[in-house]
């Protein structure tokens, strides 16, 4: 029999849970137990009182998925983003203040049932890779204690990695989403620049930070992403990013990787068999893996430390380094005040050359769907860092430091355990907005390479296989009737670059007619007073063409918007009301196909 607490604490084990009649108080309950028995105070800086959780999940409204899709689910939150009524200290004592309110990107997890359980450790001010830069207890590494835990959001990974949480917020600058991930065999998602608000965030580079999510699987870090994104007046960096629900990626990407001559893994040949591996696969659904000179890409992440984005970080902490120097982490006070020896002009001469090398690095962007890198190219043990605190830390960076710069967004995957015995994972990087089009291959290669969710010693959760979807930079269309693949009028979608991504129904809420006029003859779908379930196709056409196809539409024909069977809405073909006066109503036969195989089989 299971127990709760043999209960994986992935989203799709909960919920399911609490449709079976989990309290959710019962799960805050067993959330605190786990916290206790990992037994690392490294882990949460602090914890909300459990009489005030208990009372978050004693006021949950009653269980609806659609309109709280995380209802009940405990969270964790990295201690740079503000929780109302608890400590924030970016890893520093004296820096620390009481937050009156929810940093904007809690506020919106919140509103979607999740409850955040309390404030996780971090590399102070989020300065570093590691993990340990820190003055408090450095979290253990999930999978290998002999490890460091990565950083900075060191205390978001591990809480998610020992199955506390299902999803924790961290935050992401140089890789500070992406190296914990790796380290601790979890996902890491980092969104496009702006698309999770920063309101409430305490900065490191504020123009180049972004709030990053940490699950235990794919889907699940897109379902806490889907909540918490959406544009922020209040932040000035605030961006609208498309966040559809996660689809199947489409055919024949071509995907960007590091040549051999440009690869680096500083000797670790179980991540160089991992990549080589993870190459394979992608391969294998049917992506081109296009090799590319990465020295730009490296050139540019070695900015991330110097001039201007140096001088940034100086801008959060100076009244305090110059108050009270010794409130710093050694390490930290080091690479920060570096900005003293700086100037304007080094500065701008920073943002010049960061200019220059992205325009070098811009053909092999546009020459791929994606970049594919190792997470991170080799690991870090506690003995490294101790024996040198900085050259560890800026092997890590390797493959993620640049990324901000470049303004991409990207997910760092698990790939399995390797024959060190420590996890392998690999990073699918897009161009800013197309965060989905990284998480539906991410998905697919974490699923094809690992088995074991984080440290939790469950296999990974089994999930619905993503149905295809529009992808960036397409429209989602249904077609009713001539456009149908097969039908006279399709070769308008086709020739367009319209590819079918799924058959579908119309709501119980329209009626179809057969029009008159033709050739070629044509059906119109009308809203309202009706009950028939309608067969269509939804077909993605790319927004560049759209256009054109919609200045094809004839009167009395228009795009409008159609309500699915499935509960999710598209522009589709609708018809004025006027020209169904007089025409058949074809609805018994449930769509425009079935009608003319009717008339065919009639003659």
């Amino acid at each position: 029999m299971t127990t709760l607490s043999d209960l994986p604490f992935d989203i799709a084990s909960l919920q399911a849970a609490y449709a079976a009649g989990l309290s959710p108080v019962a799960a805050i309950e067993e959330a605190l137990a786990r916290v206790a028995a990992a037994d690392d105070p490294g882990i949460f800086l602090h914890l909300r009182p459990a009489a005030d959780l208990a009372a978050d999940a004693a006021a949950l409204p009653p269980f609806d998925l659609v309109t709280f899709p995380l209802w009940g689910l405990p969270f964790a939150v990295k201690d740079n983003i503000d929780v109302a009524g608890c400590p924030t200290s970016a890893g520093c004592p004296a820096f620390a203040y009481d937050a009156a309110q929810d940093a904007t990107v809690v506020a919106r997890l919140r509103a979607a049932g999740a409850i955040p359980l309390g404030k996780t450790n971090l590399d102070q001010f989020a300065t570093g890779l590691v993990g340990t830069r820190t003055p408090y207890p450095v979290p253990c590494n999930a999978i290998d204690s002999a490890l460091v835990p990565g950083g900075s959001s060191s205390g978001s990974a591990v809480s998610v990695a020992r199955g506390i949480v299902p999803f924790a917020l961290g935050t992401d600058t140089a890789g500070s989403g992406r190296v914990p991930a790796a380290l601790n065999n979890i996902v890491g998602l980092k969104p496009t620049l702006g698309a999770l608000s920063a309101t409430g965030v305490v900065p490191a580079c504020r123009t180049l930070d972004t709030v990053s999510i940490f699950a235990l699987t794919v889907e699940d870090a897109w379902a806490a992403f889907r909540a918490a994104a959406g544009y922020d007046p209040a932040d000035a960096y605030s961006r609208a990013v498309p966040v559809p629900p996660l689809a199947a990626p489409p055919p024949a990407l071509r995907i960007g990787v590091p040549d051999a001559a440009t690869r680096e893994f500083f000797g670790d040949t179980s991540r160089e068999a991992d990549f080589a591996a993870a190459l394979d696969r992608l391969a294998g659904f049917g992506a081109r893996i296009v090799e590319h000179d990465f020295t730009p890409f490296f050139e540019i992440a070695a900015m991330l430390y110097e001039g201007a984005w140096v001088a940034e970080r100086m801008t959060v902490i100076e009244d305090l380094l110059r108050r009270e120097p010794e409130a710093l982490h050694a390490v930290t006070r080091r690479i920060i005040g570096a900005a003293d020896s700086l100037s304007a002009a080094d500065a701008f001469r920073g943002i010049y050359r960061l200019e220059d090398l992205k325009r070098q690095a811009a053909p092999l962007l546009d020459s791929v769907d994606l970049l594919a890198v190792p997470s991170i190219p080799t690991v870090c043990s506690l003995a490294d860092i101790e024996a040198d605190p900085v050259t560890p830390n800026a092997r890590l960076g390797t493959y993620t430091n640049f990324v901000n710069l470049m303004d991409l967004c990207g997910i760092a995957v698990p790939t399995g355990m390797q024959d060190d015995g420590r996890p392998g994972s690999v990073t699918l990087l897009a161009r800013a907005g197309q965060d989905s089009l990284a998480a539906a291959v991410g998905a697919r290669l974490h699923r094809a390479s690992a088995d074991r969710a984080g440290a939790t010693g469950h296999a990974l959760p089994t999930v619905p296989e993503a149905g295809p979807a529009a992808m960036p930079g397409e429209v989602e269309i249904a077609v009713v009737g001539a456009h149908l693949s097969g039908m006279p009028l399709n070769h308008e979608l086709t020739a367009r670059g319209g590819r079918l991504l799924r058959a579908g129904r119309t709501a119980p809420a329209y009626r179809l007619f057969a029009l008159r006029g033709g050739p070629p003859a044509r059906p119109g779908l009308l809203r309202g007073k009706g009950r028939g379930r309608i067969r269509l196709e939804v077909w993605a056409l790319p927004e560049t063409a759209f256009g054109s196809f919609v200045a094809g539409v004839p009167a009395p024909l228009s795009i409008g918007t159609i309500d699915l069977d499935d509960g999710t809405a598209v522009k589709g073909f609708l018809v004025e009301a006027d020209a169904t006066e007089g025409a058949e109503d074809i609805t018994p036969f449930g769509g425009w196909r079935d009608y003319t195989a009717a008339l065919a089989n009639a003659d």
